[in-house]
């Protein structure tokens, strides 16, 4: 089957080249997304930690254990 017809012109030069370009390619997509990820995950901690740093007292609700201590 020829090449052409599985990846767009770029990829099927590097395909007859034997590079290793789409190797690199998933790996930088790869440290893209973890990156993104970690981004959005430290935002939503931090504004968690925030909200409850600037919670009124009053407010709060405390935990209580629902099991019975015998």
């Amino acid at each position: 089957m020829n090449d052409s017809f599985l990846a767009c012109l770029t990829c099927a030069k590097n395909f007859a080249d034997h590079t290793n370009a789409i190797g690199w390619s998933i790996f930088a997509l790869l440290v893209l997304i973890v990156t993104l990820l970690g981004g959005v995950v430290f935002f939503m901690v931090r504004l968690a930690r925030r909200g409850q740093a600037s919670l009124d007292p009053e407010l709060r609700d405390e935990w209580v254990s629902t099991v019975s201590a015998r």
